[in-house]
């Protein structure tokens, strides 16, 4: 039987808004063995996305503990908690999040440079490997705008292989993609779980994941409600049917806003303190689109805030 990767025990998370404390997850116990591939699954507001964030090192429990590779994170401090999102955890995002300024192959590079652990020329060299594992050997110097969807997903999940994590995270993968393309993102992501071994757990609505995945996740009002292996049957549709947006759905969007902003204000530190070892177009474009982002970020934090409080 192979090892859990990923082991949640008692996992509540509370957001306090004064008079009114959101109760996002409620005593939440779960294991992911490695290699396997889950799908987590759930209505708007349900808790998924708090539940990605946990898993990920994206946000932290009111209580509870969360262990990635047999190792506790939970009292971890901000720089093991980056440490670790890092080197044991790939993400894949449903708008890609690729550096529009960075080709295909630098994209890849950023990760790598991040751990610190490959030399420019190795990073460069294990670079063009995830681009021809994921049928990309031909797109290296291809900018994101002169991607199609497809491929620009296909950018997403080699960047997300870089450092050979332990698990790779999806949210949403195929949700900004049509249903062909989306279909085939899907497939190359099950036979990277096959012959790769990669653990892979999808937040997702796409009743083509719960089709492919070995196990499928279901949470509501944070809690799990179901979890069943393939080929059970699902929770009848009143169980799963769609509820309200509310404030815990927000909440946790916000928390995850202000959490990249954290990510990118200190990629764009361990940038300096390497500046020397980066070629300096390449540094400055970095730079450059790195704080773009973040005031986009918080713009899009600004109006979330605004629209809570309404």
């Amino acid at each position: 039987m192979t090892k859990p990767i990923v082991v949640l025990k008692n996992l509540s998370k509370v957001y306090d808004l004064g008079e009114v404390k959101v109760h996002a997850l409620r005593n939440v116990n779960l294991t992911i063995r490695e290699q396997e591939f889950s799908c987590i699954m759930g209505p708007s507001g349900s808790g998924k996305t708090t539940l990605l964030n946990m898993i990920g090192a994206l946000d932290l429990p009111t209580s509870g503990r969360v262990i990635v590779d047999g190792v506790d994170i939970t009292d971890f401090s901000e720089g093991e908690i980056s440490e670790t999102r890092c080197k044991k955890i790939g993400f894949i995002f449903q708008f890609f999040n690729l550096v529009p300024l960075l080709t295909a192959i630098e994209n890849i590079e950023l990760p790598m440079l991040f751990a610190g652990e490959l030399s420019a020329r190795e990073a460069r060299e294990r670079a063009k490997e995830l681009l021809n594992l994921v049928g990309l050997g031909d797109r290296l110097y291809h900018r994101p705008a002169e991607l199609s969807g497809g491929q620009q997903q296909r950018v997403a999940i080699a960047r997300a292989f870089a450092n050979q994590p332990a698990i790779v995270l999806a949210d949403e993968p195929s949700g900004n993609l049509d249903r062909i393309t989306g279909i085939e993102i899907l497939q190359l992501m099950k036979r990277l779980n096959r012959e790769e071994g990669q653990t892979f757990i999808i937040v997702t609505h796409d009743p083509a994941v719960a089709g492919i995945a070995e196990r499928v996740i279901y949470v509501i009002d944070g809690r799990i409600a179901k979890d069943r292996p393939k080929g059970v049957a699902p929770p009848d549709d009143s169980l799963i049917g769609e509820m309200k947006i509310n404030k815990e759905r927000e909440l946790a969007r916000l928390r995850f806003l202000r959490k990249q902003i954290e990510i990118l204000k200190r990629d764009l530190l361990i940038f300096n303190q390497r500046r020397n070892e980066i070629d300096p177009l390449l540094f400055r474009k970095i730079k450059e689109q790195y704080a773009s982002m973040i005031e986009d970020l918080r713009k899009k934090t600004r109006w979330l805030v605004n629209y809570i409080n309404a």
